[in-house]
């Protein structure tokens, strides 16, 4: 069979604060997903990086005394190192303020333009007569038409109605307090509505494919009718606008950041000498393209980043797997730095194995609906699964033959059913990968893990090791045989779990395709896989 193509973007996170667990929870499918394809042996292409320009980024430098470059590149390195502790393996992760990414992102808008997707539109702007600039919505401060309460230029502080900065009352300059003016100002804008038949015709066609809420979310958008978007920003910080007339223009970020999908891919083909537009052209026939992220981000997946794809006329695939994810709250409370109840991914790593927050957020993720994330489920979800199933089913068959056989595991007939079974989770489990479904895959897991210890449990081979050796050594090998294959299933999920288990009887490398065992096997430096939490630490 020939190797499948697999390109996976994930979200490119906003580089002005740490990672939370929202952003693990949505962010973490893509990495199983990835490793999962890898363990298939295919082609896999999975990129991301620090969305590190626009406005937030341009007023945190300012009320901090630095400059964006500084903020931004504080937490790129940041990601990074968090990334790197979870155990995610991306095989490009940049950021925008890469040359490589502003130059390809520079040449795809000047195709836009070229095509005819990109017009000029000359309109009134708010201008500041004192700091001499026109102000993007985040620079303005006023107030709220609907309840009358401070509010920047998009979204009120008070009610926290989305607002267009034509709508704000009593506007000024957050930076001096000047009253701002209208003045002319030209912008480029994306021709969005030229697109509303081909999304239509990709919504349709994905419904089976993009998760509930991608699919709702999409078709929302769509039936309230879509607008030309504005295509550059009167901003400093930014990717410099390639078209003659605009130098003092940025490009808008909603049009950059997605596209880093492809100048991080054309980066990965460069690298091994592939051509990228090949690889994800649409007649590509071993081409699966996924696109992973947060609720919050699905306007932009399922019809902003398709429009741009068919505005190149490049003949690129538009997306055929939307695994968004639904919101975390913690403690049953919505997160918010404000109101200071969001927890970050560091944070939680300085608490718990990588391990544990990969398995938990994979059985538990907020595939469908919101998640209730706390501690206490954490703790208990660990000592649960990990320790109580996992954990116990490989060290109570290891530990007993290291105790009464010297850790020699004798060579013996596996049980025909068993081996039935495990050959079925192989197909159930990576038929779940493959459409995006962690939890399924992880609870089909947990299930393979429960028949092991059933089939201890009624074997009883402590009993038979006393009674019928013969037998006691079939038992055992065919309880061996389940580990080895456990370490190949859990792999996308646990990577460090996996990795002890093949030390343990010096496995072959993880594969997904079934592991047959061939002769004795000797148990090397026997480790609790997993160790229990107490609720108290």
């Amino acid at each position: 069979m020939a190797k499948r193509d697999i390109l996976i973007g994930g979200a490119w996170p906003y580089s002005n604060y740490y990672l939370h667990v929202g952003h693990l929870a949505s962010l973490l499918p893509g990495d199983i997903i990835a490793k999962y394809y890898r363990l298939c042996g295919d082609n896999v292409m999975y990129v991301s990086g620090s969305d590190c320009h626009g406005t937030p980024i341009t007023e945190r430098a300012r009320k901090e005394g630095t400059t964006p470059e500084k903020i931004a590149t504080k937490y790129h390195e940041e990601f990074v190192k968090t990334f790197n502790n979870l155990g995610f393996e991306y095989d490009r992760y940049s950021c925008t303020m890469e040359d490589y990414h502003k130059e390809y992102v520079q040449k795809l808008f000047k195709l836009m333009y070229e095509n005819g997707y990109l017009f000029e539109k000359e309109e009134k702007q708010d201008y500041c007569e004192n700091c001499k600039i026109f102000l993007s919505d985040r620079e303005i401060v006023g107030t709220c038409p609907h309840c009358g309460g401070a509010s920047t230029g998009d979204q009120c502080e008070v009610c926290g109605h989305s607002l267009d900065s034509s709508e704000v009352l009593d506007k000024h300059c957050k930076r001096c307090g000047n009253t701002t003016v209208l003045k002319d100002n030209k912008h480029l804008y994306f021709k969005l509505p030229e697109f509303q038949d081909e999304l239509q015709k990709l919504i349709d066609k994905n419904k089976n494919k993009w998760r509930k809420n991608a699919v709702g979310e999409a078709q929302k958008y769509i039936d309230m009718g879509l607008v030309n978007r504005a295509a550059t920003r009167q901003i400093d910080w930014g990717v410099p606008v390639p078209i003659k007339g605009y130098e003092d223009k940025r490009i808008y970020v909603w049009i950059e950041a997605v596209l880093g999908y492809n100048s991080m891919g054309a980066y990965v083909a460069e690298e091994r000498g592939i051509d990228f537009d090949k690889f994800l052209s649409d007649d590509n026939p071993n081409l699966t393209t996924y696109y992973v992220h947060g609720k919050d981000n699905i306007p932009f997946h399922t019809t902003i980043y398709p429009a741009l794809l068919l505005s190149l006329k490049k003949n690129y695939r538009l997306p055929d797997y939307i695994v968004s994810s639904a919101y975390v709250n913690l403690n049953n409370e919505k997160m918010s730095k404000s109101k200071g109840n969001l927890i970050t991914a560091n944070e939680l790593l300085d608490m718990f194995d990588s391990d544990t927050i990969r398995f938990y957020f994979s059985f538990k993720g907020p595939e469908t609906n919101d998640m209730n994330c706390s501690l206490e489920d954490i703790t208990q979800t660990h000592n649960k699964f990990l320790v109580g199933a996992l954990g116990n089913f490989v060290n109570r068959n290891l530990s007993f033959i290291n105790k009464k056989f010297d850790g020699i595991i004798k060579e013996a007939t596996i049980d025909e059913e068993i081996k039935q079974e495990t050959e079925k989770a192989y197909k159930e489990i990576g038929e779940y990968f493959e459409k995006g479904e962690i939890r399924n895959a992880v609870s089909r897991i947990v299930e393979y893990i429960m028949l092991g210890n059933k089939y201890y449990d009624s074997k009883e081979p402590w009993v038979k090791a006393k009674e019928n050796l013969e037998e006691f050594n079939n038992i055992t090998y065919t309880c061996t045989y389940m580990i080895a294959n456990l370490s190949n299933l859990i792999a996308p999920i646990l990577p460090k779990g996996s990795k002890k288990i093949k030390e343990l009887l010096n496995l072959p490398q993880a594969s997904w395709e079934p592991i047959e065992l061939f002769g004795d096997y000797k148990i090397n430096n026997l480790k609790i896989l997993y160790e229990r939490i107490d609720n108290k630490d």
